[in-house]
């Protein structure tokens, strides 16, 4: 039951963390989303003018992975998810 209670409480903090730094994301286009605290692995999506930025894998590792893990000792790793259906560009029309 306490490990449960922990990895709640992990869980908010890491909530929390991702509202702070989603003005910052949505600043410059795009958004970030929390979608699972599991194993100690963080999972979150990165929306909007993120998609195909060239500057993903700095704004992941170098700002929201490094925050988070310095802030939460029991999280492992953050991970991006990415699924076509979310991230698709709306702008990208299929030929007929």
């Amino acid at each position: 039951m306490d490990e449960r209670i922990n990895r709640l409480e992990d869980e908010i903090h890491i909530r929390k963390i991702i509202d702070h730094l989603r003005p910052y994301i949505m600043g410059d286009g795009g958004d970030i989303e929390f979608v699972e605290f599991k194993d100690g692995i963080v999972t979150v999506r990165l929306l909007g003018a993120c998609v195909g930025c060239s500057l993903i894998d700095v704004t992941l590792n170098n700002g929201i992975k490094n925050w988070i893990m310095e802030e939460v000792p029991n999280v492992k790793d953050v991970v991006l998810v990415q699924d076509t259906f979310n991230n698709a560009d709306p702008f990208d029309i299929p030929e007929e």
